[in-house]
C-alpha cells in the first residue's frame, strides 16, 4: 500500500531537529502499527512539500531509517517498510480471575516508605522564588563542554570503555583523576585500590551504612542531621544515638560507650553549614581511636567555601585509616548525574566492592567516561569557579537582605555551602510559613524534617540559593518577611 504524505504530521510535543522529528514520526508510524512491513513511503521530493521543509532534510531522515532498517530503498521504486522493521507487540492485559486479592500489608515483608524527607517539588522552576536546595543552576552549567565530553565518550576509540561490564571494577581514568587531582585538594593521598565510584553519596552511604553496620550495632549521627542518612540507618536496623551540633559542629563528647560508627558533616554540617575548626577535628579523632568506632566524613559542597578557603577534610588528619569518606560530583556538576565515590582503606573498600557488584555492578561506563573527560579538559575547575563566584555574590545579596528586613538566622555567619539555616522570630511552625508563602510563588524548606524526635522542633527553616537568580532574591526575601 502507497502511504500518502497527507497522512504524515510532525508530533508538535516531540523536542528535536528537524531531521529528528521526521524520523519519529515514522518510526512511531511503524511502532504503532499505522505503518505495516511493505508499505511504500511518499517520496522525498512530496512528503518535503507536504511537511514544508527542505528535500535534504526529508532525504537525510530516510537515511537514518534505512540505516537502522526501518525503511528499504528498492531502486527507483521508492522507500518501503522494511520486513526486518520492529513490529508493534500488544499483550492483553490478564482478565480478574475473581480471586482473592493481595493482602500487600502482610505480602511486603520490609517496609521503606514513612521515612520524613525535605520535599522536592517537581514544579519548583515555576516558582518565581525558588529558595530550595539540591537543584542545579542551568545558567550556571557549561552544556557546551559538557555535550562535546559526552560525544567523545562515544567515540570509537572510547567504545571498549563505555560497553564494556566492569564487573566491580570502574573507569580507570575516572579513578586515577579522583587520586591524583580531586583527593589532593583535600589533603587526601589515595591508591586507585582504595578508591570506589558510586551512584551519587546517598548511595556512598548506604553501601558504607550496610558493611559497618547491622542488627546489634550501634550507629551515631548529628541532630539535625541529613534525613537520607537517617532512612539508611534505620534500614541497617542498627542502634542510632544522636549527638547535638553546635557553632562548631558535631558535640561527639556527648556520645555513649559502644559506638561503632560516626556519620559526620564536619566542612559543612547539614543543614547548619557551620564548620568543624581544626582543633575540634582532631578531637574527634583522638576520641574516635580512644572509644575505637569509624568516622564516615560525608565532605559535600566542599568546593564552595567564601571568606576563607576550605579546611583540610577530615580525612587527611587521619593516620589510623578510622576514617570513611565520601565525596560527590553531583553537587557541583548537577544533581541528577548521581555520582559519587567512597575513599577508605582498601579492606574497607574491597568489601563494600563486593557489596556494589551484587546490586548495581558499577555505575554506568558512558557516565564514568564523560565524567572522566570533563574533569580531565579542566572544564569541571572552571564551572567550579564560575558557580562559586555566583554563589558569593548571591550569599552576599541573601545575606543583606536577611539582616535588612529582620529574619532571623539559628546559627552565626558561616563561611560557605548554598544555604542558610533560620527560624521564625515567635516559634511559629515553619510549614505554616510554608504553605502562607507558596502563593506567592516563594519555596521553602521547613526544618522538621532534619531532627530525629517526633517531637522535632518546628520552627526551624532553610533558605538556598544554588537555584535562584541574585536579582530575585531580596524580593523574595522581602515577600518571606511579610508572612514571618
Amino acid at each position: 500500500m502507497s502511504v500518502p504524505p497527507e497522512a504524515l504530521f510532525l508530533d508538535p510535543d516531540f523536542d528535536g531537529t528537524l531531521q529528528q522529528r521526521i524520523q519519529h514520526m515514522v518510526a512511531k508510524g511503524i511502532l504503532s502499527g499505522r505503518l505495516s512491513p511493505g508499505d511504500k513511503l511518499p517520496s522525498s521530493r512530496r512528503l518535503a512539500s507536504h511537511l514544508g521543509v527542505s528535500r535534504i532534510t526529508v532525504t537525510l531522515a530516510y537515511g537514518e531509517l534505512l540505516s537502522d532498517d526501518y525503511l528499504v530503498a528498492r531502486g527507483r521504486s521508492g522507500y518501503f517498510v522494511s520486513p526486518n522493521a520492529p513490529l508493534r507487540t500488544v499483550f492483553e492485559p490478564a482478565a480478574n480471575s475473581g480471586g482473592r486479592a493481595v493482602d500487600w500489608s502482610r505480602a511486603i515483608g520490609q517496609r521503606y516508605s514513612g521515612q520524613v524527607l525535605p520535599e522536592k517539588p517537581s514544579d519548583w522552576r515555576s516558582y518565581a522564588y525558588p529558595f530550595i536546595y539540591g537543584q542545579a543552576d542551568e545558567t550556571l552549567f557549561d552544556h557546551r563542554n559538557w555535550r562535546l565530553c559526552a560525544l567523545q565518550a562515544l567515540g570509537r576509540k572510547e567504545i571498549p570503555y563505555i560497553t564494556a561490564d566492569y564487573f566491580e571494577r570502574d573507569d580507570p581514568e575516572l579513578v586515577k583523576f579522583i587520586a591524583l587531582r580531586t583527593l589532593p585538594r583535600r589533603g587526601i593521598r589515595a591508591r586507585p585500590e582504595e578508591i570506589l565510584v558510586t551512584l551519587g553519596a546517598q548511595n556512598a552511604l548506604w553501601l558504607t551504612a550496610q558493611v559497618l553496620l547491622g542488627r546489634g550495632r550501634t550507629a551515631a549521627m548529628e541532630d539535625p542531621g541529613y534525613p537520607g542518612l537517617r532512612a539508611i540507618l534505620n534500614h541497617t536496623h542498627c542502634n542510632q544515638v544522636r549527638a547535638s551540633v553546635d557553632a562548631e559542629g558535631m558535640r561527639f563528647e556527648e556520645l555513649p560507650d559502644g559506638v561503632d560508627a560516626v556519620f559526620t558533616t564536619p566542612s559543612h554540617h547539614c543543614p547548619t553549614n557551620v564548620t568543624m575548626p581544626i582543633e575540634r577535628r582532631r578531637m574527634l579523632l583522638e576520641h574516635a581511636a580512644a572509644r575505637d568506632y569509624m568516622v564516615v566524613e560525608d565532605d559535600y559542597e566542599f568546593e564552595i567555601s567564601f571568606g576563607k578557603p576550605p579546611a583540610p577534610a577530615l580525612k587527611s588528619l587521619d593516620r589510623d585509616g578510622r576514617v570513611i569518606y565520601v565525596g560527590s560530583f553531583s553537587k557541583s556538576l548537577f544533581p541528577g548525574l548521581r555520582l559519587g565515590y567512597v575513599v577508605a582503606a582498601e579492606p574497607f573498600i574491597r568489601e563494600v566492592r563486593a557489596l556494589r557488584a551484587t546490586v548495581l555492578r558499577h555505575p554506568p561506563g558512558q557516565i564514568q567516561r564523560t565524567v572522566a573527560s570533563f574533569l580531565s579538559l579542566g572544564h569541571y575547575d572552571a564551572m567550579v569557579a564560575r558557580m562559586s563566584h555566583a554563589f558569593a555574590k548571591r550569599r552576599e545579596v541573601m545575606q543583606r537582605a536577611i539582616e535588612e528586613h529582620g529574619l532571623t538566622l539559628a546559627h552565626g555567619e558561616t563561611h560557605g555551602g548554598s544555604s542558610f539555616w533560620m527560624r521564625t522570630p515567635t516559634g511559629e511552625d515553619a510549614r505554616l510559613l510554608a504553605d502562607r508563602l507558596r502563593p506567592l510563588g516563594v519555596l521553602i524548606e521547613p526544618g522538621h524534617v532534619f531532627f530525629d524526635s517526633q517531637n522535632a522542633p518546628l520552627d526551624f527553616y532553610r533558605l538556598a540559593y544554588s537555584s535562584i537568580d541574585a536579582s530575585k532574591i531580596e524580593e523574595g526575601i522581602r515577600l518571606i518577611a511579610s508572612r514571618v
